[in-house]
């Protein structure tokens, strides 16, 4: 089967459950299968699109819609968006998928695994569903079961973004396994050598094992291709600390106080003897 993929621009850290240690990266990407794309390929030539195309477009623009009041933290707004995108075409997994995001977000743990479960029955070649519903499971402390999801999502061939998952694996496992959780921030790397969620923890793992070289080599890659954020500016800190670089350690230091002087990573800065 083709599978034809409408990207949609929500990609981001959700921290679902108040912001706590672990920021887990949901992936929302719709996947619409060859008979909606070969109705529209037929209404190319049509003056008048067909009902299904129709009820197609009503369900993207609503959930385009929702994603987009998710965004604002319009809660309300974007569920009434996302039961309209429902409504127009009831077997549309993506909006399922949202759903299952936004029933998380509003603390309703069975909705939302219903959701993310009928949107995976819908399509089960839908990786970006297989991703946050393991990020569910994650913060539920269904930890095999939300490694199983991810490692799914990764190795789905269709799936565009596998070092999503295997990040979130890792992230995921980083108490309970992790030997495991190294493992798959590195498949991460050898998927998309520059990504930055996986490679800021790999600059802690080195850190925190007295690998500073290694440490440091992996923090020029992150500031290379992202903006430094508290936690990869105290990292440098410290790193810069240990290779005995004054003056990266001035930079790093002066950009934390600077530009996030109310970070926790500020204050641990200002208690720490230099």
């Amino acid at each position: 089967m083709i599978y034809f993929r409408i990207s949609l621009s929500l990609l981001t850290c959700l921290c679902i459950s108040g912001c706590g240690p672990l920021a887990l990266v949901s992936a929302v990407g719709t996947t619409v299968n060859n008979a909606a794309y070969n109705a529209a390929e037929r209404d190319l030539n049509s003056s008048q699109p067909s009902r299904e195309v129709q009820a197609m477009n009503v369900a993207i623009a609503n959930m385009n819609l929702g994603v987009e009041y998710m965004r604002q933290g319009a809660y309300e707004d974007a569920l009434g968006k996302l039961n309209r995108s429902i409504l127009a075409k009831p077997d549309f997994a993506p909006t399922y998928n949202i759903l299952g995001l936004l029933y998380q977000k509003l603390g309703d743990p069975i909705t939302a695994e219903n959701n993310f479960k009928k949107s995976m029955e819908l399509d089960p070649t839908d990786s970006s569903t297989y991703n946050n519903y393991g990020l569910f499971l994650c913060h539920n402390n269904r930890l095999k079961e939300a490694e199983k999801m991810f490692l799914d999502a990764a190795n789905n061939p269709y799936y565009d973004s596998p070092e999503i998952a295997f990040t979130n694996a890792g992230i995921c496992l980083l108490d309970s396994k992790p030997e495991d959780s190294e493992k798959y921030f590195k498949q991460a790397l050898r998927k998309d050598s520059d990504y930055s969620h996986a490679l800021i923890q790999m600059i802690d793992i080195s850190y925190n094992r007295s690998e500073y070289g290694l440490a440091h080599q992996y923090l020029k890659r992150y500031k290379k291709n992202t903006h430094h954020t508290p936690k990869s500016l105290w990292l440098g800190v410290r790193i810069a600390s240990e290779l005995k670089n004054k003056d990266d350690l001035a930079s790093y230091a002066l950009l934390l106080r600077n530009k996030y002087p109310d970070s926790k990573e500020a204050k641990l800065m200002s208690e720490w003897n230099f």
